[in-house]
């Protein structure tokens, strides 16, 4: 009897510790955390997480960038007409100066001199020829009274017609010599802003010393170099007469606050770079733009304000030649889709091709995506940072979850 009761103790602590586990491992299978809510099984597996964006549609005014310099509309070496000493320099480096303004002096005594003695033999000439001219119309009488033989009247004729000639000669060399007597000013041709003197007082110059140059101020031309896109979008227009409208901002300036006019396309690309040359011209009242600087150029279609797609430029990717996005689908899959692209306008890149409006194209994550392949996409605004909105979350640790349940409860882990 003793075996038997010893048996039965033992079982019921046995029995007891097995109805025990089988209410932990109820517990553990149906209920969650402490609360007593039921646990959802895990969902299936997506794809991965992305960053998706709705196509932008705007009416915008198509635009292209280039780089560019200014240049004078007119540029001036200014060098001595004569030779001869400098004997004055009438300018301030860098100032503006005005058309017929002396700018140099060279000694015109020389000149002055010449031009006396020029003066001279032509009136030298001149009486001569009128003597021969009075002696001429008195032996037409005496030729009439036959006093004179036809031969003496014929060379009184030919006589007064060579001093005539030596008369007009001498006279050409007078205004030779006062032309080169008014070459000892030398003047600027054209309105605008003068250089530093290259020759100083003193110096003897001849016709091919540079002393300075002078540039025009009031309009400026920005020439740079389009592309055979550009060439072919503006070109036809500015040789018929309808320039496009071409703004520039200097290094220090923001946006481009200069606008002006597409003057010049010219007639032929450039095989080699598969550019063309292009100019525009600005007024410049303010004398700010000054040549040589280097500009920014925003060449405006010549079609005006249209409709166009836009998107962000880190959705696009390059296959070789070729540019392409990911179009998410209706069944949250990625599409592969090329893509023609144009000017980037307020931080967004014109798409002329492949896009259509509302569809949603991977903004961030394109490392991930693999076309047909499903993905997990989170809608953000096209114009804004795709990256912002995928920034993984702390993972919260087991314990500190435990932790936070007792917390909730008031019970505590032991």
């Amino acid at each position: 009897m003793k075996t038997i009761k010893q048996l039965t103790v033992v079982a019921r602590p046995l029995a007891a510790a097995m109805a025990l586990a089988g209410l932990a491992a109820f517990g553990l299978s149906g209920c969650d955390d402490a609360t007593g809510k039921t646990a959802e099984a895990p969902a299936a597996a997506g794809g991965p997480p992305i960053s998706a964006a709705v196509v932008v549609e705007k009416t915008i005014t198509e635009t292209q960038e280039f780089s560019g310099r200014l240049e004078a509309i007119e540029q001036v070496q200014i060098r001595p007409r004569v030779g001869g000493f400098i004997t004055a320099i009438n300018f301030k480096p860098g100032s503006e100066v005005k058309k017929g303004e002396v700018l140099f002096v060279i000694d015109p005594r020389p000149f002055q001199a010449e031009a006396n003695r020029a003066e001279a033999a032509a009136g030298s000439a001149r009486a001569k020829a009128e003597l021969a001219k009075v002696e001429l119309v008195r032996a037409e009488k005496l030729l009439a009274d036959k006093a004179i033989a036809q031969r003496e009247y014929d060379a009184l004729a030919s006589s007064l017609k060579q001093l005539d000639a030596d008369a007009r000669a001498s006279q050409a060399q007078y205004e030779a010599a006062k032309l080169n007597l008014s070459y000892t000013q030398v003047t600027s041709p054209i309105n605008g802003r003068v250089s530093k003197a290259e020759i100083t007082l003193g110096n003897l110059v001849d016709a091919s010393a540079v002393l300075t140059s002078v540039v025009s101020l009031e309009r400026i031309y920005a020439s740079f170099d389009g592309d055979e896109e550009t060439y072919l979008r503006v070109g036809a227009a500015a040789h018929q007469g309808k320039p496009a409208t071409v703004r520039i901002g200097l290094a220090n300036e923001t946006g481009y606050p200069h606008e002006g006019k597409l003057e010049f396309v010219d007639n032929q690309l450039d095989p080699r770079s598969g550019s063309v040359r292009m100019r525009a011209t600005f007024t410049n009242t303010d004398g700010m733009l000054v040549p040589g600087l280097f500009a920014r150029v925003q060449l405006a279609g010549s079609t005006g304000a249209k409709s166009a797609l836009m998107i962000n430029d880190r959705a696009v990717s390059t296959d070789q030649d070729r540019k392409f996005v990911f179009v998410v689908d209706k069944d949250n899959k990625a599409e592969y889709r090329p893509v023609t692209l144009g000017p980037a306008i307020d931080g967004l890149r014109v798409v002329r091709d492949g896009l259509k409006p509302g569809e949603k194209i991977v903004v961030n994550g394109l490392q991930r995506v693999r076309p047909g392949a499903p993905i997990t996409p989170t809608v953000v605004a096209m114009d804004s940072d795709p990256l912002a909105a995928n920034v993984a979350k702390p993972e919260v640790k087991k314990d500190e979850k435990v932790a936070a349940v007792a917390a909730k409860t008031g019970t505590s882990k032991e």
